[in-house]
């Protein structure tokens, strides 16, 4: 009787002891599938974020880019009317301002200026060298205003055609070289497509002017002229 008292205690111990795994089990189960449900709501809210993240980069482009345009715009109004004091407003503190008569840019020969000496150089008689004409290879000897009357503001660059914003619109012979020297700049490029239509639009005129941020804002770090070249 006693043995048999005992087969059924172990039967019922058994019994229970499964009865208990079996909804252990189950609430392990409903743990789980809580915790997936986080995991699916996180990785929803982390794909909403990244597409706001995003759309916000997008929108932080658009307004660098808007501002860009921006400066540029009061550069070339103030080489419009040539107003060397506000020019010089926009030149790179440290970097000053590099002139390139042609689209290669020639960190040798291509002359720099601080933007404090700017306001001097429109009324200086010095000559300097320049560069060196295309095709003729004579060297490009003038006066600041001289210079600037033939390869920066030669035509009414105020009134373009076209803007290129980070782009080269007009291109020639010569190897456009401006990402390679102003690796960390952005520039805008103001183009007339030609004048004289016996030409066929070799008589095309670009003027690209280049920045760099500096303190959070668009500094000018270089002012090249193109044009066709042989």
């Amino acid at each position: 009787m006693v043995k048999r008292l005992i087969v059924v205690f172990i039967i019922l111990l058994v019994g229970c002891t499964a009865q208990q795994d079996e909804s252990n089990v189950k609430q392990l189960e409903q743990i789980i599938a809580k915790q997936q449900t986080t995991i699916d709501q996180l990785q929803e809210k982390n794909k909403q974020l990244q597409k706001e993240n995003e759309q916000l980069k997008s929108e932080v482009n658009q307004m660098t880019s808007s501002s860009l345009l921006s400066v540029a715009l009061d550069v070339v109004e103030a080489l419009k009317n040539k107003d060397m004091n506000a020019l010089a407003s926009y030149v790179h503190s440290t970097a000053g301002v590099r002139f390139s008569p042609y689209g290669h840019v020639d960190v040798q020969n291509d002359l720099q200026f601080s933007a404090s000496q700017l306001p001097s150089l429109w009324s200086s008689t010095q000559v300097y060298q320049w560069g060196v004409y295309d095709g003729s290879g004579d060297p490009i000897q003038f006066t600041f205003q001289d210079y600037f009357d033939r390869f920066v503001y030669d035509v009414d660059f105020a009134n373009p055609h076209m803007i290129g914003n980070n782009v080269a619109v007009g291109t020639g012979n010569m190897i456009n070289n401006i990402q390679q020297v102003y690796s960390n700049s952005s520039f805008i490029e103001f183009h007339f497509t030609g004048f004289d239509p016996q030409y066929n639009g070799m008589d095309w005129r670009s003027l690209r002017l280049v920045f760099e941020q500096e303190n959070g804002q668009w500094k000018l770090v270089g002012i090249i002229h193109d044009e066709w070249t042989t």
